[in-house]
């Protein structure tokens, strides 16, 4: 209980507990010390009898993005995004029609997303770089303001949805509430999932009290947080599906989760050794039933700058996949990752198995995290819920190493070199986990006498190590 307070103060108020010092350093003392914090406090609740550790894990699950939320977004600006797109839709407008700064949407704008000064300005003589028109000037929260929006149709119809209910000037608040309610269903789905699935529910600890959901759900309020709760249920729901109407329905699921954001398509790999044909089927039919409409209204502008983020980010020319880059050049770098990524797929839909789906997804899903090494730590929200379903705790790693790229300023390292040593050591750590598994798995596997001889062996050298010591006293 100690151990999750403090995680709680930390992630509140980092300023007020590491007041002398600079910026850039106290948010990678804060980052690393609410991830130790965590550590001990997941250690300690999972040797706890199962119904007191319950308790706690929503107390906390509750408590700690509630707390994060009590400040506005600390290190992404992309909720005012979310922000803007909910707005314009509750206008009558298609979210993928305009640019924020077109001046057919100057009627939408208002101080708190379009202040005299903020990081994001457009200057009087921008052109749309779609449309060849004029935009109208002025500076706003909402970052690229240029260009068209990125986030599926699922998630534009939770933009909107919010921006319905939300109170006027209310500002960041609803939202960052919305995905601090869908952190703490993850933390319920996750409870009821293991134990009905005969595995221990105190592992939803690495999900409820994990640093990055805090941060990236309450705090940040990515909506990845609601795709990976709509991922969790697919994912549950196809581990246990009997019929195909069930399977149909972990398909559709798994469909509206890839259209809130793009990643739950990695756990597709996992999930096609029963029915692929049905689960491909009814995945692919969610998907184009939510972009139907938005294609009928806007045509192709429905993909959204999904295209230009890409290239933006380095990923179609190759300097992004930093780990690659290492020994290949950046043309090649993309190529490999594909190749990479294409073999771990195989290798996931191959081995899965079809009542525990998670254990192929966690590898898929990290797999891809440290191809990509990308700075965002929201990314791995996906990963964390996946190591709470598999007991794979060693993946965490690799949510960790996001922090380190995201705020490597912090630690006086360029971005390229963070991401190097923080993925790397996270590749490392999962390379060395999966031996040790494997050892263990031979060892619980031998024949009856060979572990006999092994723990008679055993004693024996415990019995010289004693005499040893003896004659030495």
């Amino acid at each position: 209980m100690l151990a999750g307070a403090v995680l709680a103060v930390l992630v509140a108020q980092p300023a007020e507990v590491l007041p002398r010092l600079a910026g850039p350093v106290r948010a990678v003392v804060f980052v690393g010390g609410a991830w130790l914090v965590f550590a001990a406090g997941g250690w300690l609740v999972r040797r706890l009898p199962v119904r007191t550790a319950s308790i706690l894990i929503v107390l906390g699950g509750a408590a700690l993005p509630l707390a994060a939320a009590s400040a506005p977004p600390r290190s992404s600006d992309d909720m005012y995004r979310y922000i803007w797109d909910g707005r314009v839709q509750a206008a009558g407008i298609d979210a993928y029609r305009y640019v924020p700064a077109a001046p057919e949407l100057a009627g939408q704008r208002d101080d708190f997303l379009w202040p005299a000064r903020a990081t994001w300005c457009v200057p009087a003589d921008a052109v749309d770089p779609d449309r060849g028109r004029p935009l109208a000037a002025g500076c706003t929260l909402i970052n690229r303001p240029t260009v068209h929006t990125v986030y599926p149709p699922v998630a534009q119809a939770l933009f909107w949805a919010t921006q319905q209910v939300s109170p006027p000037h209310s500002r960041e608040r609803p939202l960052q509430l919305v995905m601090t309610a869908f952190a703490l269903a993850t933390t319920i789905l996750l409870l009821v999932g293991l134990r009905s699935g005969r595995a221990d529910p105190r592992l939803a600890v690495l999900w409820a009290w994990c640093p990055t959901v805090a941060l990236e759900a309450g705090n940040n309020a990515h909506v990845d947080v609601v795709a990976v709760f709509v991922t969790g249920l697919a994912l549950l729901v196809l581990a246990r599906a009997g019929s195909r109407r069930a399977t149909a329905l972990g398909g559709v699921l798994l469909g509206l989760a890839v259209a809130t954001k793009l990643t739950p398509i990695l756990v597709a790999p996992a999930v096609l050794r029963r029915r692929p044909v049905l689960v491909a089927t009814a995945t692919a039919a969610a998907v184009a039933v939510v972009y139907l409409p938005h294609l009928a209204v806007v045509g192709a502008d429905a993909i959204g700058y999904l295209p230009g983020y890409l290239n933006e980010e380095g990923y179609l020319t190759g300097p992004r996949f930093a780990l690659l880059t290492l020994v290949l050049p950046d043309a090649w770098a993309g190529p490999a990752a594909v190749a990479v990524l294409a073999a771990v797929a195989l290798l996931a839909a191959r081995t899965a198995q079809p009542d525990r789906p998670w254990l192929a997804a966690t590898t898929m899903t990290g797999a891809a995290l440290i191809v990509a090494a990308p700075s965002y730590p929201w990314y791995a929200l996906l990963l964390v819920l996946l190591v709470a379903l598999s007991g794979r705790t060693e993946w965490l790693a690799v949510a960790f190493a996001a922090y380190l790229a995201q705020y490597a300023a912090g630690v006086h390292l360029a971005t390229g070199t963070a991401q190097r040593i923080g993925y790397g050591a996270a590749l490392i750590a999962v390379v060395v986990a999966a031996i040790r598994r494997k050892r263990a798995r031979g060892s619980a596997s031998a024949p009856p006498f060979v572990i006999a001889a092994r723990r008679a062996a055993a004693r024996r050298r415990r019995g010289r190590v004693r005499g040893g010591a003896l004659e030495c006293r």
